[in-house]
């Protein structure tokens, strides 16, 4: 018999409360309503994951895909992960420069390949070889979304998208994509690619990130969650409060994380001004904001 199920995504935890993201919010509602409908048709995790991020990566909304910003040198490098929690298959890229949706090529290195991350060049070679859509004017393209504002090289202004879900099943999956911080040095990679640091799925819980990745890094904060829950019983709002409020605070870094255990429950903390944020449940449950009420 299918039990509960249901989808979050974030659009990053670079929330700032001088802009207004009435867009992004009324976009977020609709990406997580149609993927309830998904998984309410029986649709498994992984795909919905995969078709959520992708989405996000070509609105050019958010600081992932299309909404991408350059590096110093004025080349997009991104990165990518998703995670198969059935499992524990995963696959990702980084410094990706070429191609439309990370996701998709992050996904095709799990599926194709016996590795779970490419870099670089090498990441683009594959894409190539495999076939996905290529980035032909990048200028024209890209939206470089949130890079309104002035951010200094190593400030770690950062943007990132990402999507936990549980099936009908009783499956979950994660995945994550992002454009990096604002202004960052050339191939300079962030948790987003880093299964257990920025995306990680299990039996027991699916997380991804959003921040200034070097300290998810530091701290392997999604896979935190899922050890605090296997090890100290926590709840997946207890563990995931604890990996922000607690890690990510003590290192004074900035961010948020979603996450959706094997029963359903949700946690999406965050230390920042704001989270762009959404959910929705077989419970008739639908939020989508970028702030606290």
């Amino acid at each position: 018999m299918a039990g509960r199920y249901g989808v979050v995504l974030h659009g990053g935890a670079g929330a700032r409360k001088s802009r207004n993201y009435d867009q992004e919010i009324v976009h977020m509602k609709g990406l997580v309503e149609a993927a309830r409908d998904q998984l309410k048709d029986g649709i498994p995790a992984l795909d919905v994951v995969s078709e959520v991020v992708r989405a996000l990566e070509a609105s050019g909304l958010y600081v992932a895909g299309k909404g991408s910003s350059p590096n110093i040198n004025g080349v997009y490098e991104l990165d990518a992960a998703i995670m198969d929690g059935q499992n524990r298959a995963a696959g990702s890229v980084a410094a990706l420069v070429g191609y439309e949706s990370p996701i998709d090529v992050a996904r095709g290195v799990m599926g194709k390949t016996p590795h779970v991350l490419l870099a670089g060049d090498g990441a683009a070679q594959f894409a190539d070889a495999i076939g996905y859509a290529k980035v032909t004017d990048p200028e024209a393209y890209y939206t470089k979304a949130g890079a309104d504002g002035d951010h200094e090289p190593g400030s770690l202004a950062h943007g990132t998208v990402g999507c936990v879900v549980l099936d009908r099943h009783g499956h979950l999956a994660a995945g994550t994509s992002t454009g990096g911080v604002f202004g960052k040095l050339p191939g300079r990679v962030g948790d987003t690619p880093i299964i257990g640091a920025g995306c990680y799925a299990d039996d027991r819980v699916a997380v991804s990130c959003t921040g200034q990745g070097e300290f998810f890094m530091r701290g392997v904060l999604a896979y935190d969650v899922s050890a605090r829950m296997h090890y100290g019983q926590a709840t997946v709002e207890e563990a995931a409060n604890a990996a922000i409020h607690t890690t990510l605070t003590n290192f004074a870094g900035d961010g948020g994380m979603i996450a959706i255990d094997a029963e359903g429950n949700i946690s999406a903390p965050y230390n920042s001004q704001g989270m762009k944020r959404a959910w929705a449940t077989s419970d008739g449950e639908i939020f989508s904001a970028a702030f606290e009420a």
